[in-house]
């Protein structure tokens, strides 16, 4: 059993980050390594390139999201941790793939239709063919398994479909005659649903770090003072808390920071709401921004230690691609044989 993900490196996380994709890593890396499974992430910086970006920035996102991870749980003792560049056999395989690859499955791509927009003829080609480096991210390690978000579920479907396709039309026979593909057709893995945080400025719009008002976020770099004066200012509405969710439809701020206590708390929110019902935000903001301070001083605390620390997470990352490129080898070799490729 082997899981494989990846993650944007953007710098500047914040609580968003950690409840929607971070907190679910350490999750799987603590279950899938005690059955004797493994876990790879990496930091998708060849994916980054696929829309404009400033290099000095994606470096440093790059190290910030190591320490990131690694303040949050993610222990790469147990874990492959990585990042693309440093494992050309990613780049390797896009290119063997893009043969099998077919336009019409690109086009199609929902990903490739948003962020292209309505200006197609001046993206990158590495935005259009951004899902073919995601095939080749699971196909080279042979991923059983792989994480994925409403938004991702149709990658991961291309990837199998890619993988069929090839093993199809080049996979060579076993000694008996039998099929012996040379991919691995990974399948899902649905996270428990993770908290949608919104920004504390505007309920309807998620916490993101591209926000110009950093009061919006809760960084994961912020102190108590921070913490608790960014969700002592979260925007509100006058009325007190429902006893019950449908209370809270109509009030997207409340509803947001209820959600927020929830998934910090590691309850419901029908048991927040049962607790707090009738009490009015002047109560229940401290009783939050006291939450947050006490889940996240701990991670904090490392996170900063580790973020000025470049030589130990370059360090963190050369092992983990190190490890990476011992098991996407063999996955390669196949394929360049598999296509009729001469090798030295």
């Amino acid at each position: 059993m082997r899981i494989v993900s990846g993650i944007q490196p953007t710098g500047n996380l914040h609580l968003g980050n950690y409840l929607g994709a971070i907190r679910n890593w350490v999750a799987m890396q603590d279950e899938w390594t005690a059955k004797g499974g493994e876990c790879l992430y990496f930091l998708a910086d060849l994916h980054a390139i696929s829309m404009p970006h400033e290099p000095a920035v994606l470096r440093a996102g790059t190290r910030e999201m190591v320490a990131a991870l690694v303040a949050c749980g993610i222990d790469p003792a147990r874990s492959i941790l990585f990042n693309q560049a440093q494992v050309p056999a990613h780049a390797e395989l896009q290119w063997l793939l893009t043969g099998t690859a077919r336009m019409g499955w690109l086009n199609r791509m929902t990903q490739w239709k948003d962020k292209a927009g309505k200006n197609r003829e001046g993206a990158s080609v590495a935005l259009f063919t951004y899902p073919v480096l995601q095939a080749a991210d699971v196909l080279l390690y042979q991923a059983t398994h792989v994480p994925v978000g409403e938004d991702q579920k149709q990658h991961l479907e291309l990837a199998r479909d890619i993988a069929q396709k090839f093993n199809n039309d080049f996979a060579p026979k076993g000694e008996n005659g039998e099929d012996a593909p040379v991919f691995t057709q990974p399948e899902a893995i649905i996270p428990p649903e993770a908290a949608r945080i919104m920004s504390l400025r505007d309920g309807s719009a998620k916490m993101s770090k591209s926000d110009p008002s950093d009061m919006s976020r809760i960084n994961l770099t912020d102190d108590a003072d921070a913490i608790m004066q960014k969700v002592r200012k979260a925007k509100t509405d006058p009325e007190p808390l429902p006893s019950e969710l449908a209370g809270l439809k109509e009030r997207p701020e409340a509803a947001n920071l209820v959600g927020i206590y929830a998934a910090m708390a590691g309850i419901s929110q029908a048991d927040v709401l049962a607790q707090f019902a009738g009490q009015g935000f002047g109560a229940f903001k401290p009783a939050l921004g006291e939450l947050l301070v006490e889940k996240l001083a701990p991670i904090t605390a490392r996170y900063r230690e580790l973020r000025t620390d470049t030589a130990a997470l370059d360090a963190i990352l050369a092992q983990g691609a190190a490890r990476a490129r011992a098991l996407a080898v063999p996955t390669l070799e196949r394929a360049y044989e598999a296509l009729g490729l001469l090798r030295g």
